[in-house]
C-alpha cells in the first residue's frame, strides 16, 4: 500500500501491514515512542454515504466506555482524515491477533482458557453498558506481550453496516472463538471443557460459560488458568510483542523526525584559513586564492549541511513539542466536546428512536403439567430514548397483553418477558407471538415450545 510519507499524524508505521473487511491494519510507533496501530479504512468502505460519521460515533462510545474504567478493549487514541484517506489510530498494538497464534499452532490451554475468561468478561461489560462489539473472532482478539486478551474493532463491522447487533451475536461469536481453540488442541479434557463453555454460552449466556471455565479449571493441566503460555506464544509470533530494542534507528518521518547522517570533520594538517569565493583571502588582503581540495569541499559541505541539520533538528524538536502540547490539548479538548456532543445528543436534535430487531426465544424442552413457562423477546433500539408499545399473542387463546417499553439514552437492548401457564391435559404446540406497534414500521418475532401432560 502507499503509506504517506511512511507516517500518519506523528505515528509511525512499519512495514507490517494486513487486510481485514475494513481496510489495512498497519503495525504503527505512537508519537511517544509505544507500539500501537493504524487502520486505513478502504475508500470503498468508508466514502458510503453516513459511514465516516457512524465510524466516528462508536468511537466516542468507545472513549467514553475507557475513560469509565472499562478495560479489555484496544483504545482509539484518534480518528484523522487525510485528503481522502481515513484512519484510526490506536494507543496500543493491534497484533498478535489469535488468528495469528492459531497459525501458527494449538494454543496452551492454560492460555487459552484464560482468553476466553477475558473475552466474556468484557463483552459481560459491553453488553451491560448497552452497547454490543457485533464482530467477535480470532482476526479482533489481540494478545499483548503480557498475555493479556483485548477486542480490537468493537462497533466497527455494525457502523460500517448500520446495523445494531444484538447481544446473542457477542455471544454466538465467542463460542465460536471457543470451539476454534478446541479444535485446535485435539481431543482431552481442555478441548471438552471449552466445548461445553461454548454451548453453555449460546444457551445460558456469556456469563455462565464464563463461570463453568472457572469452576472447572481443574480439567486443565496444573488445574489452573494462566497468562504465562499465552504471553510466550505472543511473543513468539510477532517483532512487535517483543521487548523495545534500540539497535537500530526507528523509520524516520520527513519533516518530523529528519535524517540521521555522519558528519566529517575538519581533516588534521589543514592548519591555513579556508576561503571559500573569488578574490583573495579577506583577513590578510595577500593570499591568493589556491584552488579547494576535494577533501576541504566535502568538509565546507558538511559544516553547511550540519549547520542545515542542527536548524532543523531544533526546529523538529520544537515542532514535536509544539505537537504533544497539541495532542495533549486536543484529548481534553475531544474530552469535553465529546461530553457536549452527547449532551446535546439527549436535549437536543436526537434521532428519534427506532426498533432494529426483534428476538424471541421460549424453552427449547417439553413443558410438563401445569407449567409456568418464560418465553423472552430481546428488542434491539438505535440507542434512543422514548417509547415502545407492544403486545404480546397466544395461539391457544384470544387473550393479548398489551404493554409498553420506556427506553434511554445509549442503551440498545432491552428484554421483554411473558409468563404464561397452562393447565389440564393436552399435547400441544404453544406459539407466543410479540408485536411492535410504535415506533413503526411493525414489527414481530414469535417462539414456541411443547406442552404435554
Amino acid at each position: 500500500m502507499n503509506n504517506p510519507g511512511n507516517g500518519i499524524a506523528g505515528f509511525r508505521l512499519t512495514e507490517h501491514t494486513w487486510m481485514t473487511e475494513l481496510g489495512n491494519w498497519i503495525d504503527a510507533i505512537s508519537p511517544d515512542g509505544r507500539r500501537a496501530g493504524a487502520l486505513l479504512f478502504d475508500p470503498k468502505i468508508i466514502g458510503l454515504p453516513g459511514v465516516r460519521d457512524r465510524v466516528v460515533q462508536a468511537v466516542m462510545t468507545d472513549q467514553r466506555l475507557v475513560m469509565s474504567g472499562m478495560g479489555g478493549l484496544i483504545p482509539v487514541a484518534d480518528v484523522v482524515a487525510a485528503g481522502d484517506q481515513v484512519w484510526l489510530l490506536t494507543a496500543q498494538a493491534v497484533s498478535p491477533t489469535l488468528a495469528d497464534l492459531l497459525a501458527a499452532g494449538p494454543v496452551d490451554p492454560n492460555g487459552a482458557a484464560s482468553l476466553l475468561v477475558e473475552t466474556a468478561q468484557t463483552l459481560q461489560a459491553l453488553h451491560a453498558s448497552g452497547v454490543t462489539h457485533g464482530s467477535v473472532h480470532p482476526g479482533t482478539v489481540v494478545v499483548t506481550a503480557e498475555g493479556v486478551s483485548l477486542l480490537s474493532e468493537r462497533g466497527l463491522s455494525d457502523a460500517i453496516r448500520a446495523r445494531v447487533s444484538p447481544p446473542e451475536r457477542d455471544a454466538a461469536g465467542w463460542a465460536s472463538l471457543a470451539r476454534g481453540l478446541a479444535a485446535s488442541l485435539g481431543p482431552g479434557a481442555p478441548a471438552d471443557l471449552f466445548e461445553r463453555a461454548a454451548a453453555a454460552a449460546t444457551t445460558l449466556g456469556l456469563g455462565a460459560a464464563r463461570d463453568l471455565l472457572v469452576n472447572e479449571r481443574g480439567r486443565l493441566p496444573g488445574g489452573r488458568i494462566s497468562r504465562d503460555g499465552l504471553a510466550r506464544a505472543a511473543r513468539g509470533r510477532s517483532a512487535f510483542a517483543q521487548a523495545p530494542s534500540y539497535a537500530r534507528a526507528p523509520v524516520p518521518v520527513p519533516q518530523d523526525e529528519g535524517d540521521i547522517v555522519t558528519l566529517l570533520h575538519v581533516p588534521a594538517g589543514s592548519v591555513q584559513p579556508v576561503h571559500f569565493g573569488p578574490g583573495v583571502g579577506a583577513e590578510t588582503g595577500t593570499q591568493p586564492q589556491r584552488p579547494e581540495t576535494p577533501v576541504e569541499r566535502i568538509w565546507r559541505e558538511g559544516r553547511d549541511e550540519a549547520a542545515t541539520l542542527q536548524r532543523t533538528e531544533r526546529q523538529g524538536r520544537a515542532a514535536r513539542a509544539r505537537r504533544r502540547r497539541t495532542i495533549l490539548a486536543g484529548v481534553l479538548f475531544a474530552v469535553i466536546m465529546s461530553g457536549a456532543v452527547l449532551a446535546w445528543l439527549r436535549l437536543g436534535d436526537a434521532p428519534d428512536l427506532a426498533v432494529t430487531s426483534v428476538n424471541v426465544v421460549a424453552p427449547k424442552k417439553t413443558q410438563g403439567c401445569d407449567s409456568a413457562v418464560l418465553v423472552t423477546a430481546t428488542v434491539v433500539t438505535n440507542g434512543a430514548p422514548g417509547e415502545i408499545t407492544y403486545e404480546w399473542r397466544k395461539n391457544l387463546d384470544d387473550e393479548v397483553v398489551k404493554g409498553t417499553l420506556r427506553t434511554e439514552s445509549d442503551k440498545t437492548s432491552y428484554k421483554v418477558p411473558l409468563r404464561w401457564t397452562l393447565q389440564g391435559k393436552s399435547n400441544v404446540k404453544a406459539t407466543a407471538t410479540l408485536r411492535i406497534l410504535t415506533p413503526g414500521p411493525v414489527r414481530s418475532d414469535k417462539a414456541s415450545f411443547t406442552y404435554k401432560c
